[in-house]
């Protein structure tokens, strides 16, 4: 996969062609406000997020994927997420949050992500897959936009 520029809100990249099956590894860095997706160590997809405001913060650390509902509806807040991945039973997961991802909002806690992306990880994800919420990951990888990562063909 190669980046051609700067993701703008709402845009993603998601290329799984000619990458072989096998279990998803999820990774979510906070500070560049991106969620990569990797198959066998091959990059397939990365977004722009929203995640935690200030006072309710989204946690760090290494999550399995919970449970999924395509069509969940937060009990908490009485709002939708859906295509939500829960990574913990606090109530923060992964889940669409519209087309207009970007800096301006945040969530209570949860990775929000286009709604079409979403989709697509929803498709792909399965219970027990492993998510990683850090800052600054891999830095000499994704410090700077335009980067080629490895090809997925």
């Amino acid at each position: 996969m190669e980046t051609s520029g700067v993701l703008r809100p709402g845009e993603y990249l998601w290329a799984p062609e000619g990458v072989a099956p096998g279990k998803l590894s999820i990774v979510v860095d906070l500070l560049r406000e991106r969620l990569y997706v990797y198959r066998g160590g091959v990059e397939i997809g990365r977004t722009l997020i929203i995640y935690g405001a200030d006072h309710k913060p989204t946690p760090t650390g290494s999550f399995p994927i919970l449970e999924k509902d395509r069509d969940h509806i937060s009990n908490l807040y009485n709002a939708p997420m859906p295509y939500m991945l829960r990574l913990t039973w606090g109530g923060v997961a992964i889940h669409g949050s519209g087309e207009d991802v970007d800096s301006r909002y945040a969530t209570h806690g949860c990775i929000g992500v286009p709604d079409e992306f979403a989709a697509l990880l929803f498709a792909q994800a399965r219970k027990g897959d492993s998510v990683l919420v850090t800052r600054d990951w891999m830095p000499e990888v994704y410090g700077a936009e335009g980067v080629q990562v490895a090809s997925a063909g």
